[in-house]
C-alpha cells in the first residue's frame, strides 16, 4: 500500500480540475464483493478540531460474516485544505489514506460517512477514495444533502430513489424500521444492490452501520487523545 506522498491541490480551482479528471476513472460496472460473502470490510471516519485545525482519521477493520474489529489504525495532523462544499475529499482523504496505509492487510471493502457518485460533479468521498486506492467503496451518509427522494416505506430494507436533477445517484434506505432512512451511493467497483446489501448487513442493531460507528469512536478518541497531548506539552 502506497497511498500517501502524493501533490495534493492548493486551490479550489485545482481540486474541482482534478474531480473532474478522476470521474472517468470511476468504475460504475462492477458488482463488487458479494453481501454476506467472507471477507474484511473497512469504515474511516474523521474528526475536526476547529480551534486547531487538527484532524484525526480511522480506519476500523470488520470481518464481513461476524462484524468483529480485527483491525484498526488511525492517522492525526493539520487540515490543510479549506472547508469548501462539494470538495471535502480534500480535506479528509489525506488522513484517511494515511490511516488506510498503516493495516496491515488491504480491505475488501471500505464504507464511507458521506457520499460516493451522489456529488455535484459525481466524484464524493468514496468515489474519490476508491480510484485513488482500487478497493470497492461506497459511502453512507446521513443526510441527503441538496438530493431529493421520497420516505420509503416503514420496513427495515425499504428504499426509494436518490435523485440529482433527474439522475438515480443512491438510494434512501431504511436501516431500521420506523426510523429514518440512510443515503447509500456506491463510490467505485461496487453496485447499488450490492451496496445496499452490504449496509444492511452492516446494520443489524442500529440506524448507521457497524463501520461507522466504530470508526467515528474512534477517530474521536484519537483527537481529543492528540489535543490532550499538546496542551500538556504547551503547559
Amino acid at each position: 500500500m502506497a497511498w500517501t506522498g502524493r501533490q495534493w491541490p492548493d486551490s479550489e480551482a485545482e481540486a474541482v480540475a482534478e474531480q473532474e479528471r478522476l470521474r472517468g476513472l470511476v468504475d460504475l460496472d462492477s458488482a463488487g464483493p458479494e453481501p454476506g460473502a467472507a471477507g474484511r470490510v473497512a469504515g474511516v471516519d474523521v474528526a475536526y478540531d476547529a480551534k486547531t485545525d487538527r484532524v484525526a482519521a480511522a480506519a476500523v477493520v470488520l470481518d464481513l460474516e461476524t462484524l468483529d474489529v480485527v483491525e484498526q489504525a488511525t492517522a492525526v495532523g493539520r487540515t490543510s485544505f479549506p472547508y469548501v462544499p462539494g470538495l471535502l475529499a480534500f480535506r479528509e482523504l489525506p488522513p484517511v489514506l494515511e490511516a488506510l496505509e498503516r493495516l496491515g492487510a488491504v480491505p475488501d471493502l471500505v464504507v464511507c460517512d458521506g457520499y460516493g457518485i451522489a456529488h455535484p460533479r459525481r466524484l464524493g468521498l468514496a468515489s474519490h477514495l476508491g480510484v485513488l486506492t482500487g478497493i470497492p467503496s461506497f459511502g453512507v451518509a446521513k443526510t441527503p444533502f441538496s438530493f431529493s427522494y421520497e420516505q420509503p416505506p416503514a420496513p427495515r430494507g425499504a428504499w426509494t430513489p436518490l435523485v440529482d436533477d433527474g439522475e438515480v445517484v443512491g438510494r434512501a434506505l431504511r436501516t431500521r424500521e420506523g426510523v429514518k432512512p440512510v443515503f447509500v451511493s456506491v463510490g467505485h467497483a461496487i453496485g447499488l444492490e450490492h451496496a445496499c446489501g452490504h449496509t444492511l448487513r452492516l446494520t443489524p442493531r442500529h440506524r448507521l452501520p457497524e463501520t461507522t460507528r466504530h470508526a467515528d469512536g474512534l477517530c474521536r478518541r484519537s483527537l481529543a487523545a492528540a489535543l490532550a497531548a499538546a496542551s500538556a506539552t504547551a503547559g
